[in-house]
């Protein structure tokens, strides 16, 4: 009888082992990279935001002074917002009732506030100059927009979104892209002259500023607030800023092919919710144009998407399930659908050296560290009963 125990002992542990490695293939990796729709929309759109419930894109159509409002289940325009200006940048509050759009006009520039429950706008905020870019804090509080202008009152202004007052305003350096942190204490801004700049968004003030950059634009934060990443338009690469140090830890390349030529000329850039991916739009290329895919574990490119026609803005879905990217020759927005999975490419580019985020055990994991062992000494231990019971027979 003991000889049958150890025999099923060692035929479980054989069968648990072919188990795991089947289930968790160590080469395996599914990355999204497919159009699934195009969408017409205003003429030059620039900026776009999903609401937080994901039912809906706003995008700013900047040569017809227009918002487009799309409904993501049917992939149409359900509505049009009139009456704005040059808008550019666009960025929905949390809790998803209003939508700030920036009309980017030289020393007349303004701030449009859209109701999503009527789609109307139902204030206009003066004062600025050039606003390109805008981001709302993580409660809601606030509303921080680039004024680019050049070097002439270049600065953040900080709207107070209760009164739709500007409560701040910080002089920057031509600042363009900004992103706020997950917890909401900074605000990483681009400015276009060659650096980032980090705004405490308690005081309002210049924190530190991160040289090493050639014209930066799209500003994203990883949904742990680790890393930054920034679009730099004139090294065609993209930075990655650790927030710990707030010191540049990689530069990704965005020349080569996998399977496309990407282009150059990084503009928008967004990251995924759960944090695994960053989308980059090419704005600029003399053969196609292309969406790069990054891998934030690696920091390489994992693939570069086609199908576009000069795109700017990028948007991903509270869900992560579709990606929305602004193409401004066109008029259109395109859809990239993440559940259409692919394996990957082997990454062929070369960064620098970055930290690679811990990742938590998987079940498959869990079960080969924890699970398995466990049944090995209920195993062990009856054998070792059945073993006592038979020599004290």
């Amino acid at each position: 009888m003991n000889r049958k125990i150890a025999l099923a002992l060692i035929l479980i542990i054989a069968f648990s082992t072919i188990g795991v490695f089947a289930v968790k293939p160590a080469s395996a990796q599914s990355i999204p990279q497919t159009v699934t729709a195009t969408i017409p929309v205003g003429s030059g759109p620039e900026g776009a935001a999903v609401t937080p419930n994901g039912a809906y894109v706003y995008v700013a159509n900047f040569e017809n002074n227009s918002v487009s409002v799309i409904d993501t289940a049917t992939n149409t325009v359900t509505a049009t917002v009139t009456g704005l200006n040059h808008p550019y940048g666009v960025a929905v509050t949390p809790n998803g009732d209003y939508t700030y759009v920036t009309n980017w006009v030289l020393s007349d520039g303004s701030v449009s506030v859209i109701s999503t429950a009527t789609n109307e706008v139902t204030a206009t905020i003066s004062g600025f100059n050039d606003p390109t870019a805008v981001a709302v804090t993580p409660n809601g509080a606030y509303a921080y927009v680039t004024n680019t202008n050049g070097y002439a009152n270049s600065s953040v202004s900080v709207i107070n979104t209760v009164t739709n007052t500007v409560t701040a305003t910080i002089t920057l350096n031509d600042p363009t892209g900004i992103a706020i942190t997950p917890n909401g204490d900074y605000a990483y801004v681009a400015n276009s002259q060659g650096d980032v700049s980090v705004i405490n968004t308690t005081t309002n003030t210049i924190t530190a500023n991160i040289s090493g950059f050639n014209f930066p634009n799209g500003v994203a934060v990883t949904p742990d607030g680790a890393y930054v990443y920034v679009a730099d338009t004139g090294s065609d690469s993209v930075l990655v800023i650790s927030t710990a140090t707030n010191n540049v830890t990689a530069t990704i390349s965005t020349l080569g092919t996998n399977p496309y030529p990407p282009g150059t000329g990084p503009y928008g850039v967004a990251v995924t919710p759960n944090g695994e991916y960053v989308y980059v739009a090419n704005s600029e290329s003399s053969t196609v144009y292309t969406v790069s895919l990054i891998s934030t574990a690696t920091n390489t490119i994992m693939a570069n998407i086609a199908g576009f026609s000069q795109p700017n803005f990028v948007a991903v879905a509270p869900n992560g399930e579709y990606v929305y990217v602004t193409n401004v020759e066109s008029g259109t927005v395109s859809v990239i659908s993440a559940s259409n999975a692919i394996a990957s490419p082997t990454p062929n580019l070369t960064v620098s050296p970055t930290a690679t985020p811990t990742s938590t055990p998987s079940i498959p994991e869990l079960y080969w560290l924890v699970i398995l062992p466990l049944l090995l000494s209920v195993l062990s231990v009856a054998v070792i009963v059945r073993h006592r019971k038979t020599a004290l027979i």
